[in-house]
């Protein structure tokens, strides 16, 4: 993940909401206790506790046969789409902010494999944020 960075070169931060057209949202603060920060903060936790939920929902036993609504399943898989999206944005967040995340350009290689409990690359053994 290549880091965006504000004028003064400080690492933005990728916020858990997007735009009205869906693009990504970004935030330059004075560091994590800044009131953007922590409402950011906030919004992520409400969002995964809505995906817990969710998934508690997604996880009972659906009706036997054709007596499951069509309606009601092409909800739930929108819904649990919405909720993977969310949640891929805050890991992308939150593993943009861990220390030494800030490697400048991303890899290419796009082969990954767990080196000690991380995500990296097989070629070159960089560790990604996915």
């Amino acid at each position: 993940m290549m880091m965006l960075r504000d004028p003064q070169g400080v690492p933005l931060r990728l916020l858990p909401w997007t735009t009205a057209e869906g693009n990504p949202c970004y935030l330059s603060a004075n560091g994590p206790g800044s009131r953007m920060s922590r409402l950011a903060d906030e919004v992520e936790e409400d969002l995964l506790v809505s995906v817990e939920h969710l998934l508690a929902d997604a996880a009972k036993p659906l009706p036997p046969g054709p007596s499951a609504d069509p309606k009601e399943l092409r909800r739930m898989v929108a819904c649990l789409a919405g909720a993977l999206s969310a949640t891929w944005r805050i890991a992308v967040s939150r593993g943009g902010r861990l220390p030494g995340a800030d490697t400048g350009q991303p890899c290419e290689h796009r082969e990954t494999e767990l080196c000690g409990g991380k995500t990296c690359c097989r070629t070159c053994a960089q560790q990604l944020y996915l």
